[in-house]
């Protein structure tokens, strides 16, 4: 079974799994061809992350993501007086991951050429794949910066004009990089597509080295980092994700919620006191080169922690954002093996620039990610990645087999909303399908660098019912009402019974996409 945020990319996962190919496999194909569905939520220049289960029960990660230009730091910055990086162009950009990772999950867990995987996207991006009203919708809104990009310009914005739904988006020079990086996963970074990223951000005034471009290409195998809620266990992607956050607010809320309705009007305050603390503990101690995460972890802090939560919200003092695009996806094949991978660009098409010749849009997680905080743990520095919102998670039992897989796009909103989907699966026992399509709230907003200390709400879908509201409100929370469905995210999830010997899946009603079985 697979799950995805586009019926197509569910499909082309699907027929590698009806094939006999792996998790792994589909998992492959369905990235590459988000790339062409979901342009504006993925691509070769972002980042890439995912969590793979054996069916011997092993539990590994990849983890791509990279760093800042050499050149660039947190002091050199404050010193022009600049609070934060600009959000687009060349001095947003931090060197790309997803190929380091995408290459480690083929090699480690992939059964099928990548030429072939990746045929699909090619093919996609070569004949020009139909807009969807979601793309429509991400071109309008930065249409302008589309347009100042010639390649970009080209793909989706077709005789300079805003493209129809249905109509075919083509870029054939895209197509031809998948090809050429389906052959040598290497060009983006070691090879003349590397050298042309970095001239092009040089020329803009990053001050990339070079020496630090191939070293995206760097993303072994990791370990899983894993906790305990109830007689479960979540395995969580290891820093710079924030995986820890939601092994945090597990440990916090673990007993608390069992046998209740997970969005009763308790549940969402003990969710967002939980959350509020994960972020608060974050920004003051974490960066992706400490270990301060661990601590926070310990079983006595984790207690102390519990202890500490108010029976009301504090003072607004956490960064926390969901603005961003990111896409996910999630399978799961006949001799059990599961992959939760996800997928971005950081913000919206990233950094609205392209690669010349080659189609290839550049992240902005540099921007997105890097404090212009002096001595900060996440300052902006040298070989120091920026701190991640993207995570993924799976879910075993006590004896060790596989139970759930899943994860959602959405900034900051992804540690939250995963916390509530595994609250929901653990602790409500609902299918999968009403735990991603369950009321959904959010601690909001920013941690993302040009967000940091704005005042703080909590963001609610009104299909908490009025009686939850206005409870919220009594204990303190300052609500902010987003229809019933506008939260955000795109959660995926796949189950499994072993008691009736079935797969269950679910696709976040809130996007596009669909949880195919084969």
């Amino acid at each position: 079974m697979v799950s995805s945020s586009h019926p197509a990319v569910s499909q082309v996962g699907a027929g590698v799994l009806a094939s006999g190919g792996t998790a792994v496999d589909a998992v492959l194909a369905m990235t590459a061809l988000s790339w062409i569905a979901l342009p504006g939520q993925s691509g070769i220049g972002g980042d890439a992350f995912a969590v793979v289960r054996e069916p011997d029960g092993q539990v590994w990660t990849v983890n791509g993501s990279g760093y800042g230009p050499d050149g660039a730091s947190a002091e050199s910055w404050a010193e022009r007086g600049q609070r934060v990086l600009p959000g687009t162009g060349p001095l947003s950009v931090a060197t790309p991951g997803a190929l380091g990772a995408l290459s480690t999950l083929h090699t480690r867990g992939g059964t099928r050429p990548l030429s072939e995987l990746w045929s699909g996207a090619a093919a996609a991006a070569r004949t020009g794949f139909p807009c969807t009203a979601k793309n429509r919708a991400d071109i309008a809104e930065h249409t302008a910066a589309l347009r100042a990009d010639e390649s970009l310009a080209r793909w989706l914005l077709p005789d300079e004009h805003l493209p129809a739904v249905g109509q075919r988006l083509a870029c054939p020079e895209l197509a031809t990089s998948i090809e050429a990086l389906a052959a040598d996963p290497t060009l983006l970074h070691r090879g003349w597509m590397g050298e042309a990223a970095v001239a092009l951000l040089q020329a803009g005034g990053a001050p990339f080295s070079g020496d630090e471009w191939p070293l995206g290409l760097d993303v072994p195998a990791e370990a899983a980092i894993s906790a305990s809620w109830g007689e479960h266990v979540v395995h969580q992607t290891p820093p710079p994700t924030p995986g820890w956050m939601v092994l945090q607010q597990a440990g916090l809320l673990d007993g608390r919620l069992a046998g209740r309705c997970t969005w009763d009007a308790e549940a969402v305050h003990l969710l967002a006191l939980a959350a509020r603390r994960a972020f608060a503990d974050r920004y003051r101690s974490c960066g992706s080169d400490n270990d301060a995460w661990r601590a926070l972890l310990d079983p006595a802090v984790l207690a102390a922690t519990r202890a500490e939560l108010g029976a009301r919200p504090d003072p607004a003092t956490v960064p926390v954002s969901v603005a961003g695009d990111t896409t996910s996806c999630v399978a799961v094949d006949a001799e059990g093996r599961a992959v939760s991978a996800i997928s971005s660009l950081a913000f919206t098409y990233g950094a609205r620039i392209s690669v010349p010749g080659t189609g290839i849009a550049l992240n902005n997680r540099l921007a997105r990610g890097s404090y212009l905080l002096p001595g900060h743990p996440n300052a902006l520095a040298p070989r120091r990645k920026p701190l991640h919102t993207l995570n993924a998670w799976i879910v075993t039992d006590a004896a060790g087999r596989l139970r759930h897989v899943g994860n959602t796009p959405g900034g900051d909103g992804q540690v939250q909303w995963n916390t509530q989907l595994l609250a929901h699966l653990l602790d409500g026992g609902v299918d999968p399908q009403t735990a991603v399509s369950a009321p959904r709230h959010t601690v909001h907003p920013g941690s993302d660098a040009d967000a940091l200390h704005q005042p703080e709400t909590l963001q609610v879908e009104s299909r908490l019912g009025a009686t939850v509201l206005t409870e919220l409100a009594e204990r303190g929370h300052d609500l902010r009402d987003m229809g019933p469905w506008g939260a955000g995210g795109s959660a995926q999830v796949i189950s499994v019974d072993h008691d009736r010997g079935v797969l269950a899946g679910a696709a976040d009603p809130r996007m596009d996409g669909v949880a195919l079985g084969v």
